[in-house]
């Protein structure tokens, strides 16, 4: 497999390469859309530091330092998230972000497919100085449950490891 050439537009990327095709159909990287498949920031930037793909904007090729400060403006919160993307992909997790759910990623569990099954967990990642209340907390469950889906807190602390921290309802 050749390197995926893909291309960033605002804060888009896409690629029309056959191998972009391949890759979604094997590992489920990237989303199919309008005739491309479409990658979150974060699976863009996995798919660079493991060699897979060049990212151009415009004719311009990006280092992967030019790239990770064009996410950066786009995502203030894009090294904690990557770092977490980065474990749960490396563990076998497919793993794809929840805009749309208010969270940071749902993850499957591993074997499952997207858009054949649904995600086990969705993920809120944070840094372990970030403090949350109650309020906070309660509001994250409530998304988990009201999707059908546990939740997962992601906690990375100043080395870059993570704790995850699984809250699941139960009836007595």
């Amino acid at each position: 497999m050749e390197k995926i050439k893909a291309y960033i537009m605002g804060e888009i990327i896409s690629s029309i390469d056959a191998d972009a095709f391949s890759l979604y159909e094997k590992s489920h990287f990237g989303e199919p859309k309008d005739d491309k498949i479409q990658y979150s920031l974060t699976e863009a930037l996995f798919l660079l530091e493991k060699g897979k793909i060049d990212i151009f904007s415009r004719d311009k090729k990006l280092s992967k330092k030019e790239f990770i400060e064009k996410c950066r403006r786009v995502d203030k919160k894009i090294q904690i998230k990557y770092l977490v993307f980065k474990d749960l992909r490396e563990r076998g997790y497919v793993v794809k972000t929840a805009l749309k759910f208010g969270a940071d990623f749902r993850v499957y569990a591993k074997g499952s497919k997207p858009g054949v099954s649904h995600a086990k967990w969705i993920v809120f990642a944070e840094h372990e100085s970030k403090r949350f209340t109650w309020h906070e907390f309660s509001a994250k469950n409530r998304v988990a449950h009201s999707t059908k889906k546990n939740l997962l807190l992601a906690i990375v602390d100043e080395e870059g490891d993570i704790s995850y921290y699984e809250v699941r309802w139960i009836k007595p």
